[in-house]
């Protein structure tokens, strides 16, 4: 016997995928074994962290707007070097409020370059996205008397968390930091992801041109996901300079945007736990492959990426998806 349409709530169908899942509760609390199972790689676990709120951000814009970007290291850059900006020149040594000011700094690059990104798309699009990053690593490098140039920023002391938990040497601190403000921040995108707007995103990603006909602003909409994408970066920015106390031009670089289109590519686009992950996936490699061949461990990687991408179409965490629906299905 088919529900009766009458009967079904609209704001029911938004609100559903918003319940947690075991599944979900079980991944969050793994996050957590490090500080038991792995003590000596702490420093690790909190830049995998980190790497996945920079993931997030991009899967924002990409897997759930479709725009594709190759220098989105531009907003995650602003936010590192705002952040040892405001320790060494203004002395605002707060973290909390230094992280917020940070993405609000990337959020209004953002913003600015929004205008640019909503006129083009396909190639024009990656090439746009691409000059930003370029130039914003050459204004960085330029400015030494403010960024440090290639000698990079160091000793940014900020004020322990709380005013009890200090940055340590076995990064114990940095560990529940990053994994708090990641866990925080997944919740908002969450909550955004499955709104009207975040609906209305989908929509774009699937077929731009029907869109319009419904009556959603597409440019608009693009702007402020990009911009939130945009704050997502600077704040995952500010959180490496805040646990690492230094800042590289590195951090606004090419590579940084490639590598973190990789983690993504990895875990899969258009799901919020494909950026954590691929992060997670990445950088564990990288650390354990990069021990065994320090030479070539480059090279492995680039073979994980070539079968992922043609035998588990959707990234890691797609696939498993699909298994379990397959699984469902069978049931």
């Amino acid at each position: 016997m088919s529900a009766d349409p009458q009967t079904i709530d609209p704001q029911r169908l938004i609100a559903e995928p918003l319940r947690w899942r075991w599944g979900e509760v079980v991944f969050w609390l793994t996050l957590l074994l490090p500080y038991w199972l792995a003590p000596t790689y702490l420093s690790l676990a909190s830049q995998i962290a980190i790497a996945a709120l920079f993931a997030l951000s991009l899967d924002l814009i990409l897997g759930y707007a479709g725009i594709i970007s190759l220098g989105h290291a531009a907003f995650f850059g602003v936010g590192a070097y705002t952040a040892a900006v405001l320790v060494l020149r203004a002395h605002w040594l707060e973290p909390f409020s230094g992280l917020v000011i940070s993405g609000l700094a990337a959020a209004v690059l953002g913003w600015l370059t929004s205008f640019l990104i909503v006129r083009v798309s396909k190639l024009a699009l990656l090439m746009v996205t691409l000059g930003v990053g370029v130039l914003l690593a050459e204004a960085a490098n330029r400015l030494s008397w403010l960024t440090g140039g290639n000698d990079g920023l160091h000793e940014i002391d900020v004020w322990p968390l709380l005013g009890r938990f200090t940055f340590d040497l076995y990064g114990r601190t940095a560990f529940f930091y990053a994994l708090a403000v990641l866990f925080l921040m997944f919740l908002g995108a969450r909550r955004l992801i499955q709104s009207p707007f975040g609906l209305s995103l989908r929509g774009l990603r699937e077929n731009m041109r029907r869109m319009p006909a419904l009556g959603a602003p597409i440019r608009h909409r693009q702007r402020v996901i990009y911009t939130i994408a945009a704050f997502y970066a600077g704040v995952a920015g500010a959180l490496l300079t805040q646990t690492t106390q230094s800042v590289a031009l590195e951090a606004v670089s090419f590579q940084r945007s490639a590598e973190i289109l990789i983690m993504l590519v990895l875990g899969g686009t258009g799901r919020l736990y494909g950026g954590i992950v691929g992060a997670i996936l990445f950088l564990v490699a990288r650390d354990q492959l990069a021990d065994m061949n320090p030479q070539y461990w480059f090279f492995w990687l680039g073979g994980l990426l070539v079968l992922v991408v043609l035998f588990l179409p959707g990234g890691i965490v797609g696939s498993v998806d699909r298994f379990w629906r397959w699984i469902a299905r069978r049931r």
